[in-house]
């Protein structure tokens, strides 16, 4: 497991997150912004990692 920054789609703040292994790539976890608390999912995947809103 390594640390990933990511950055809300809601209130565009910037967290790093401790997401999986390469290897276990691609995967998509619920996760709440650790700064304003809203849903979203964060996308890891070979081209990057990155958050998007629910309704994306």
């Amino acid at each position: 497991m390594e640390m990933h920054e990511v950055m809300c789609p809601t209130c565009g703040e910037v967290f790093e997150v401790l997401g999986p292994d390469s290897s276990e790539w691609p995967a998509e976890w619920d996760y709440d912004c650790e700064i304003c608390c809203r849903p979203m999912v964060i996308v890891f995947e070979e081209f990057g990692v990155f958050a998007k809103g629910l309704g994306e």
